[in-house]
């Protein structure tokens, strides 16, 4: 059994919410958030001790006593009546690679695949097919974000990118599901241009986790390289630039390969319980809405084998410094005025196996979904220097921009309007509850500078590098976290937000 130091933790932070809202006292402003109140946690978060803050492990433990032990001495208290106080717990499946084997026949004759091409996984300890005919399914679903094509008994192939015409459609991991519930026996995703296949290899092909209540995948799923797909496309006689283009067309259904594969894998499967932390600071005048910010405090763990220079995974920027801020903007809103409506503070697992976390709060809210005015994500935001302008991922609904608008106006800040971020909006935890039907935005200037945030995911960005330094620009992490505040307090206001 792992150590728990968050169980002391949260035995002090019950003490500390009893005392800190009587001890609160009214401010007329609230204070700036410094960028050294920023480093200062995210030096502790992002340090080796907390090995990476991986769900599951002794990271997790230290990670959580810290958010828990901050909040409280901020003045945040437990959601009433649960039964895990100051948590919730998440049911986890993990599988891990053992090995497996892919050969392919294409009209009959045997065609290589090299072993550094595909990735494959068994969603059972052991499982193997023989002569799986192949369909290429380009985003798997149509323009209404249905089954594009019969795969039932079948190899799907399918595009990883996002599907470039509907609205709202699913991302891959929601459309290989799909395909799995529609009788696919094997799913394989085309990894394109839009994560490298390095990384790719890296992520996915030791070990995936799962929610314990999710439905089960296609019994054999994984990737191909890109190369590795045009290769076999072209020896069945298609382009595969051709095919991809083709893909792009709402009414495409895709095309039958003369393929088959024996596919088979061998798992180990183990079950784990990780945490949300989630908090509340209870409101003035509470009229049954509330706010909602959230961020992940997950990241990879230990990531590099045995025998790498740095072997942790220490996620500073993601998301370390997410949860920096949401513990400054705690503070400054638990120490100034008492906002009228509840607010909450949500920091959730597994972000970085799927938004796992934040989906699991959406099927199991502590809070009904109904009464969350507005949800507010954090993520990533350690990029951008001081001054940089003002995007939303999840902008389009008006009453709510006005607010965001008025509200970085009166910090000097400028809107960045050119849609650029709304590429970002299907990877965040946002994602998740929006999909439930709560308005969720992220909000700030770490995805407004698209040339530093593709930097940042084109170097440090899930690697071990990604360490707390003096480099980390804190200045418009700082002033987003000052936004927040704000934020914060206008969807908080009975008078001045309906709570729609």
């Amino acid at each position: 059994m792992r150590n728990n130091p968050f169980r002391a933790a949260i035995a002090a932070a019950a003490l500390l919410s009893v005392t800190s809202v009587a001890s609160a006292a009214p401010a007329k402003a609230d204070a700036p958030v410094t960028e050294a109140e920023l480093a200062a946690h995210i030096r502790v978060l992002a340090s080796d001790a907390f090995e990476g803050r991986a769900p599951g492990t002794e990271g997790e433990d230290r990670t959580i006593a810290y958010i828990v032990g901050e909040w409280a001495k901020a003045g945040l208290e437990a959601v009433p009546g649960s039964a895990t106080p100051w948590l919730q717990p998440v049911p986890f499946v993990e599988t891990q690679a053992l090995g497996s084997t892919a050969k392919f026949k294409v009209g009959g004759r045997d065609f290589a695949i090299e072993d550094d091409g595909i990735i494959l996984t068994g969603r059972d300890p052991s499982v193997s097919f023989t002569d799986l005919p192949a369909i290429f399914v380009g985003y798997g679903v149509d323009g209404a974000g249905k089954v594009n094509a019969d795969v039932r008994g079948k190899l799907a192939i399918m595009l990883f990118d996002n599907a470039p015409f509907g609205e709202k459609l699913p991302r891959y991991r929601e459309r290989r599901q799909m395909l799995a519930d529609a009788g696919a026996s094997a799913v394989l995703v085309i990894a394109t241009d839009a994560v490298p296949w390095t990384t790719l290899r890296e992520s996915a092909g030791s070990k995936a986790v799962r929610l314990a209540s999710a439905k089960p995948g296609a019994p054999v799923s994984g990737f191909l390289s890109l190369e590795a797909a045009d290769a076999l496309l072209k020896k069945a006689g298609q382009d595969g630039g051709a095919l991809r283009e083709a893909a792009k067309s709402p009414g495409y259904r895709g095309v039958a390969l003369p393929v088959t594969a024996d596919l088979s894998a061998k798992s180990a499967t183990r079950s784990f319980a990780s945490n949300n932390v989630i908090a509340r600071l209870p409101g003035a005048r509470p009229d049954g809405k509330a706010v909602l910010f959230l961020g992940h405090w997950d990241h990879l763990g230990i990531c590099e084998p045995e025998g790498a220079a740095d072997r942790i995974c220490n996620g500073a920027v993601d998301n370390a410094s997410g949860i920096a801020v949401l513990i400054e903007v705690a503070k400054r809103l638990g120490s100034g005025i008492r906002s009228d409506r509840d607010i909450y503070f949500m920091a959730t697992t597994a972000e970085e196996k799927g938004l796992l976390g934040a989906h699991y709060f959406a099927d199991h809210p502590v809070v009904p979904l109904t009464d969350i005015t507005v949800a507010l994500n954090v993520d990533t935001i350690a990029i951008s220097p001081r001054g940089t302008p003002v995007a939303t991922i999840g902008r389009g609904k008006p009453s709510y921009d006005a607010v965001v608008r008025e509200a970085a106006t009166k910090l000097g800040r400028k809107l960045d309007e050119d849609g650029e971020a709304d590429a970002f909006i299907q990877r965040q935890d946002g994602w998740a509850l929006g999909a439930k039907g709560v308005t969720s935005l992220m909000v700030g200037g770490s995805f407004s500078d698209m040339k530093l945030l593709e930097a940042f995911l084109g170097s440090d960005y899930h690697s071990a590098a990604d360490n707390f330094s003096d480099k980390i620009p804190l200045g418009g992490a700082a002033e987003d976290a000052d936004l927040h505040v704000a934020l914060g307090r206008a969807f908080a206001n009975v008078k001045s937000w309906p709570g729609k």
